[in-house]
């Protein structure tokens, strides 16, 4: 077993680790900085106290680290062994679709969240009115985190690359982890404002009377 999977993932390369390492950095580091962000407003104090810029410039932040991600992920790829893994023409037809379905769910849910928030905004405190229950969210709890997955498996496929579905593997387990720190802590910071709204509701409702 360890022989064979030697012959399909060429773990000497240092653009595999390069890669992997990536993959780990971007959720584990904007998870940091987002708590940093809500607790301490540094970044936002960086733009001088407005929330929004701040916002803007971390989604400059993690929309370069994702593009520097996926260039590492393609040169490992290239640099591991090729074997055919479906046969013809499902070796171009299933990537295709697989990577089409995939992006549309990853532009799709930042169209419908918008730039704030898609990009951690309510770390910053711009929260959204309501709930998202349109397309893709209507089909799929985290679109944008299954939409990425299924991108780096096409790419696997695409360039008959079975590295490629080792590291989609890993993906999916780096998304699943992150999703367990950030659903929480996003649903206390809805939770508190919730709290916030309703305590002051009351207040004015004294005032009133």
């Amino acid at each position: 077993m360890a022989s064979s999977l030697s012959t399909l993932v060429d773990f000497s390369k240092s653009s595999l680790l390069l890669s992997v390492a990536s993959i780990a950095f971007n959720p584990t580091a904007w998870n940091i900085v987002a708590r940093n962000e809500y607790r301490n407003k540094t970044i936002t104090r960086m733009f001088g106290g407005n929330a929004r810029y701040g916002c803007y410039f971390l989604a400059l932040c993690i929309f370069t680290a994702g593009m520097v991600r996926d260039a590492l992920y393609h040169r490992a790829l290239i640099e591991q062994p090729r074997q055919k893994i479906l046969p013809e023409p499902l070796d171009t037809l299933v990537p295709a679709v697989l990577f089409v379905l995939g992006q549309t769910f990853v532009i799709t849910s930042t169209w419908a969240l918008g730039i704030t928030g898609t990009f951690l905004g309510d770390y910053f405190g711009i929260l959204m009115d309501h709930r998202v229950e349109g397309f893709p969210f209507n089909v799929l709890r985290d679109p944008m985190y299954v939409g990425s997955t299924m991108s780096f498996a096409a790419t696997a496929l695409w360039y008959e690359r079975p590295a490629g579905l080792l590291i989609t593997l890993y993906v999916y387990i780096v998304y699943v982890i992150a999703l367990r720190f950030e659903g929480p802590f996003t649903d206390m910071i809805y939770s508190n404002r919730a709290a916030r709204d309703s305590a002051q509701a009351k207040s004015e409702s004294k005032k009133e009377l």
